[in-house]
């Protein structure tokens, strides 16, 4: 699985250490141990219909449940292209992409492939004294201790070679800093934009630091501007200090052509406050990690997303929410509706450890086959070694209500309307749990135009959609 990746790096070493800073090359050696420990722990292919067949990563991380029906091993075969040159591409981000929220302000940057675009427009005068959103290397160069403390702190406790694949290749990223106390009013948004005509793998790395107190949103979105097939891994770190508050949304509005596999790793503080809201609109295979850890008493997380998938599209979600310390609250949930032959999977663990009393964690997972031939697999699980906790978990998969529909229909409604309204519904919670309003509303409108099988398009973008 990883070992042309590991020949690779043996072979380009010196490339890539060169178009990247000390902080992300002091961290390779170590990671590629871990890549080279998860290429042995390949598991042969075993039969059943939890694997399908599938090689599964073993170790104390690993379990059948992580990556069972993710194909990993296929999703890496591929010869991809890699820029390792850093070599410039003739694109203008802003000339071809106008990813806006209507009634939403925000500061807008942009990752062209997994290169940090250096000449965005000047956001300096929205952005409070001493924080800081911009490109990897210039954040270590001009924060060096900050960034050796936190970079690959996180990502380094998982033995997911995926995860060690992007520390080993990764040579620039994105990163949003804000210092104590201080609070960042206009959102940030972050558009990661694919471009190239051949098949091509890119490795993003975000890191965002939210000290005490400090306050912020980020916007994530995906768009592949180009038919040519792409593999994108990527790493977010997120660290959230004592009562800091953070939201974090995904929005992926890929082509087919193009397959994710990323991981989101959360450490919160006490009294901290974190949203993750991730949201696959369009793709073709998807693979989404989520790591939450409550270490600090009193500290809240929500993590929600949602899946709309046809043809041969393939969603996974996987997420382990660990409570340490008292007082926590977790909330989490996950939507997925499925078309035609389009393939899903839950799973999500909540740890909860010795002391770590009055803990609420609440789990839960419905699902929506619209055909015969769709298929969803879920598997919500809780681990708890606490007494007087509240922990609740729950998974449902189903179809349509025919008889809600025959009402709809006998009201004049058409039989496609009818589906469409019921399915815009099923999903609405989730649309519900964004606290950004303007995004809401923007996400209301994209779900609506999904459903009814328009490829989705943001307003003023000359490209995105086009496909």
């Amino acid at each position: 699985m990883y070992k042309q990746y590991i020949e690779l790096y043996g072979q380009t070493a010196d490339t890539i250490c060169g178009h990247s800073c000390s902080v992300m090359n002091a961290r390779r050696n170590e990671a590629l141990e871990r890549l080279a420990k998860a290429q042995e722990n390949i598991a042969p292919a075993t039969d059943g219909p939890m694997s399908e067949n599938i090689p599964l990563p073993v170790g104390k991380t690993f379990g059948p449940e992580k990556y069972a029906h993710t194909d990993i091993d296929a999703l890496l075969a591929p010869d991809y292209g890699l820029n390792l040159n850093r070599l410039k591409l003739d694109v203008n981000p802003y000339d071809v992409f106008h990813c806006d929220v209507p009634n939403m302000s925000t500061l807008l940057y942009f990752l062209v492939n997994d290169q940090y675009y250096d000449n965005p427009r000047d956001n300096s005068q929205s952005l409070p004294e001493g924080v800081f959103v911009g490109g990897m290397l210039e954040f270590a160069a001009r924060f060096p201790e900050v960034a050796a403390k936190y970079y690959d702190k996180l990502a380094s406790e998982h033995e997911d070679g995926v995860i060690a694949l992007n520390t080993v290749l990764a040579q620039d990223g994105f990163v949003l800093y804000v210092p104590e106390n201080i609070k960042v009013e206009k959102p940030i948004q972050l558009i990661n934009v694919l471009q190239g005509d051949v098949p091509f793998m890119v490795n993003r790395r975000l890191m965002v630091i939210i000290e005490n107190g400090a306050q912020a949103k980020l916007l994530v979105c995906d768009h592949n501007l180009s038919p040519a097939q792409f593999l994108a891994t990527q790493v977010t770190e997120v660290f959230v200090g004592e009562n800091a508050f953070f939201d974090i949304y995904e929005l992926e509005e890929n082509s087919v052509y193009t397959n994710r596999i990323a991981s989101t790793l959360i450490r919160q503080a006490a009294h901290s406050n974190v949203m993750s809201n991730g949201i696959t609109l369009t793709n073709g295979v998807t693979r989404n990690n989520y790591y939450v850890k409550l270490e600090g008493e009193g500290a809240e997380t929500h993590v929600s997303g949602m899946a709309i998938a046809d043809g041969d599209q393939h969603v996974d979600n996987y997420s382990f929410i660990e409570h340490a310390a008292p007082y926590c609250v977790s909330n989490e949930l996950f939507k997925y509706v499925l078309n035609e032959g389009a393939r899903g999977s839950f799973a999500g663990r909540i740890l909860v450890r010795e002391g770590a009393v009055k803990t609420e964690a609440y789990q839960s997972n419905k699902n929506l086959c619209m055909t015969d031939e769709a298929r969803m697999w879920t598997r919500p699980e809780l681990e708890i070694y606490c007494d007087d906790v509240k922990c609740s978990h729950g998974a449902t998969v189903g179809q349509l209500d025919q008889q809600a529909i025959f009402y709809m229909r006998a009201r004049g409604v058409t039989e496609k309307e009818a589906k469409m309204l019921m399915m815009f519904a099923f999903m609405a919670d989730v649309i519900e749990q964004v606290r950004l309003e303007p995004l809401k509303d923007r996400l209301r409108q994209l779900v609506e135009k999904r459903f009814r099988g328009d490829l989705a398009k943001c307003r003023g973008c000359t490209d995105c959609g086009s496909l």
